[in-house]
């Protein structure tokens, strides 16, 4: 049985993502696992307590949508999802098992005291609180109500399925819809917290919009939209190359995590040779692809994967392009 708009509504008020005060230590917890610059850190940390959309912007491959995920799990905690909504007479699907994680109710359970407990209202899931990704795929109907024909039930669209989380729009300008379009879509929703969706009937209703909306860009933002609308995006955070200390830190960790030796004069040779000689910027993911690229060379030859010199000519002979 679907909720009624007037209850989904009240319930999205009532766990409001805007209502939830992160603790500084939170926040550090959640971005340790990043190795970025303080004031990077501390710019990341203004925008998740704000709850206003942010933009990470940036080079390909510094890890734009490891801190976007990571902004998304910061928020944590449970949220109800209702299976469906009616909508002036019609059901809308919100509940999406692709998107959401059920957890277990505290009134679930086997023991006498959870049984004599009332039985939570079926028609709504607790979830955790939403963390829903789009990249390129994302076209115009992911945005509106999806009428299947056959059930005559509506698809809510990310936005909806969003409410209460986290909604992350990665690589903004590579969608099949033009990012002019797509970030006018929200222009309103952003300022006013409430979306409009079109019936096939032509009624337009109004729902939430209560998301931590972030985008994720490779492109410079100036080229994505005009003043007005970067204005409503708050927060615009650079995420750069690395330094030769981030570099270092990051390469240590992958190679702990992915069972490669590491040691710092292995790591100064492929950075004096294939960096500084090259005139090749740093890319956070290097390290992570060039590790697996050494597992892979150490696999075939029947060695121990480690920062050698033979090891890093030929893992990094197949990674990168010279020109």
């Amino acid at each position: 049985m679907p909720v009624s708009i007037a209850d989904y509504v009240a319930q999205v008020r009532e766990q409001s993502i805007a209502g939830i005060d992160i603790p500084r230590r939170e926040l550090e917890r959640g971005l340790s696992t990043l190795v970025l610059n303080d004031d990077t850190l501390r710019r990341i940390g203004w925008a998740v307590r704000s709850h206003k959309p942010m933009m990470i912007h940036g080079e390909s491959g510094n890890g734009k949508t490891t801190v976007a995920h990571n902004v998304g799990n910061i928020v944590g905690g449970t949220v109800l999802v209702p299976y469906a909504v009616e909508i002036v007479g019609q059901i809308v699907r919100v509940f999406d098992a692709s998107k959401h994680e059920p957890v277990r109710d505290d009134a679930d359970g086997d023991d006498i005291d959870a049984l004599l407990r009332p039985r939570p209202d079926g028609r709504w899931v607790r979830v955790q609180r939403p963390v829903i990704w789009a990249g390129g795929e994302l076209t115009r109907h992911s945005l509106e109500l999806i009428l299947d024909a056959d059930t005559r039930l509506y698809e809510a669209p990310l936005q909806l399925k969003a409410n209460g989380g986290t909604l992350i729009i990665d690589d903004l300008g590579r969608q099949q819809i033009p990012a002019v379009q797509l970030l006018n879509r929200w222009i309103v929703a952003l300022e006013s917290g409430a979306d409009h969706l079109t019936l096939h009937t032509g009624q337009t209703v109004e729902v939430p919009f209560d998301v931590l909306l972030v985008f994720s860009t490779n492109l410079p933002p100036e080229s994505l939209a005009d003043e007005a609308f970067l204005r409503r995006i708050r927060h615009k955070i650079e995420i750069g190359n690395p330094s030769n200390e981030e570099f270092r830190e990051i390469f240590k960790r992958v190679s702990e995590a992915k069972k490669v030796a590491y040691d710092d004069r292995g790591l100064a040779y492929p950075i004096q040779e294939r960096y500084i000689k090259r005139n090749r910027p740093l890319r956070a993911n290097h390290p992570r692809d060039i590790c697996e690229q050494i597992l892979d060379v150490a696999g075939f030859l029947g060695t121990e994967p480690a920062l050698s010199k033979e090891l890093i000519d030929r893992a990094c002979e197949s990674y990168f392009v010279e020109l």
